[in-house]
């Protein structure tokens, strides 16, 4: 698993401008009000990063946890709590191996957070954790980045991004035998003087199968409730980027 984040936590928001996190929260709230247990109160963001996501579904009432890898990308996070306290519990932990104070009742795991685990017994681990902290019909929320979004955006695109004076170079380097794809970040800051400084991160991810992760699901004891494309609940799943999975704690 990646854990080198302490270039990225700077400029998380950067690598991340075209996603609506607000639209992504009520997508969240919904299918929690629709399918989670009749009052949910407790719910565990894992992998929160910077706690974008994790800030507004506590708008929405949620009492929130937020777990992250990096101490880097969960210093963003305190100090978004410290300036605008939503009563949020940040721990620094790996998704692989969390422990929590309690059970909750609805996780989610967003920005393909997933992909990051490398193994499949790796992401069997954390889904077998997640069950073992959900209530019974719990709710767990995850997303990743589809067969499609490796081998025909990441395997034959490189991005440049510029914001707020940061310019970012990004090159994706795909390995068909692997199912992986490394990600050569560069950032370019802009300085006082007019010169710019250079940071550079290598982050990798690996494709999962839609027949991977329902085996892994099944075997961690949920049930699979859907899986839609996008925040507009589609399920056009063979070309879509994003692949977002509902699943339900039943033993």
């Amino acid at each position: 698993m990646n854990e080198q984040y302490s270039v990225i936590s700077q400029y998380y928001e950067l690598l991340n401008s075209g996603m609506d996190y607000e639209a992504y929260a009520c997508f969240i709230d919904k299918i929690i009000k629709e399918n989670g247990i009749q009052k949910t109160e407790l719910v565990l963001d894992l992998a929160c990063g910077t706690g974008k996501i994790t800030r507004l579904l506590a708008d929405k009432g949620y009492d929130m946890t937020g777990v992250d890898l990096s101490p880097e990308m969960l210093c963003v996070a305190r100090e978004q709590e410290y300036e605008d306290p939503k009563g949020i519990l940040y721990l620094c932990q790996d998704m692989r191996d969390f422990e929590l104070y309690g059970t909750v009742d609805a996780t989610v795991c967003c920005l393909d957070s997933i992909n990051y685990l490398l193994k499949t017994a790796d992401v069997e681990k954390c889904f077998s954790l997640v069950h073992n902290y959900l209530v019974p019909n719990g709710i767990f929320v995850f997303d990743v980045n589809s067969p499609h979004r490796f081998t025909e955006e990441y395997a034959k695109h490189d991005y440049v991004l510029e914001e707020n004076g940061v310019l970012l170079a990004w090159q994706n380097y795909y390995n068909e035998k692997n199912k992986t794809c490394d990600f050569v970040l560069s950032f370019f800051e802009e300085q006082d003087d007019g010169s710019y400084e250079r940071y550079d991160e290598v982050q990798r991810e690996k494709m999962f199968s839609m027949r991977t992760l329902k085996s892994i699901i099944s075997k961690c004891g949920f049930e699979l409730i859907n899986v839609y494309s996008d925040f507009d609940f589609s399920v056009n799943i063979d070309k879509s980027d994003k692949w977002f999975f509902v699943c339900k704690c039943i033993k």
